[in-house]
């Protein structure tokens, strides 16, 4: 690859309770996913971070999630199609009046968190999703899970998608992340991290946690900003990626 787009999960701070640092993770990705309020975020902090990236020419996705601010969007739970529907359209809908406040648009959503990984390969919510962005936008890409059904399925609808990998996640022989509750899920050692994604963007393989080779067709690569050491290994990856000659820059 050419060029390769960096995400972060921004704007997950409310109140008085701060995660990351979403200034300095501006400075280096290409395209942030922001928290719309269900597990992290609040008005003020959204627009802060949203008028922060788009200073910094950076692009504006929609962080949805299951209504889990005490568990932060980690615990699965039971949704109704209607009923995700509509949240995943309210938190779609205040990014996108929050980011037209601050004079640039919501381009993409990502689920976060248990919803993310719940709708990888579950249909019913999976398809929920995907109609929510439909009704509220049909232009918007859909990023998830690289080779999950679940963008499959946003194709067949007729959204575009944006495959990614996770920098600083391990992977499982079967190309899923392996939970966190597991040891060694969460990888920390920004050089090696780096080196893994520049290895992955040069070859398209990237190895799971018994050693499996996994072929993986991605154009995004996420770096969680509530990780310790996110922005050094954000850095790091960037770094490597552009020395290497590789452009870091939006997807979309």
């Amino acid at each position: 690859m050419a060029s390769v787009d960096l995400n972060g999960d921004l704007g997950e701070s409310y109140g008085a309770w701060k995660m990351g640092d979403d200034v300095a993770m501006l400075g280096v990705v290409s395209s942030a996913n922001i928290a719309c309020g269900f597990h992290g975020g609040d008005p003020a902090g959204m627009l802060k971070t949203v008028r922060n990236a788009a200073a910094c020419h950076v692009a504006v996705g929609a962080h949805v999630s299951y209504p889990d601010r005490a568990g932060f969007g980690r615990r699965n739970m039971d949704v109704a199609s209607e009923e995700l529907i509509g949240d995943v359209i309210y938190q779609i809908g205040a990014l996108q009046g929050i980011a037209k406040a601050a004079g640039t648009s919501v381009r993409y959503v990502k689920p976060h968190g248990a919803l993310y990984n719940h709708i990888t390969h579950h249909e019913c919510q999976g398809l929920a999703v995907i109609k929510a962005i439909k009704l509220i936008d049909p232009t918007l890409v859909l990023m998830g899970l690289a080779g999950a059904p679940l963008l499959d399925l946003a194709r067949a609808e007729g959204l575009a998608v944006m495959p990614e990998i996770f920098a600083d996640r391990a992977y499982t022989p079967q190309g899923l992340l392996v939970p966190r509750r597991e040891p060694g899920a969460v990888l920390h050692d920004a050089d090696h991290i780096a080196q893994r994604m520049l290895n992955f963007v040069r070859t398209g393989t990237l190895a799971a946690n018994d050693g499996t080779v996994l072929r993986i067709a991605a154009g995004s690569i996420c770096v969680h900003g509530d990780s310790p050491g996110a922005v050094a290994t954000a850095q790091a990856i960037r770094r490597l990626l552009e020395a290497g000659g590789i452009k870091v820059k939006p997807f979309v």
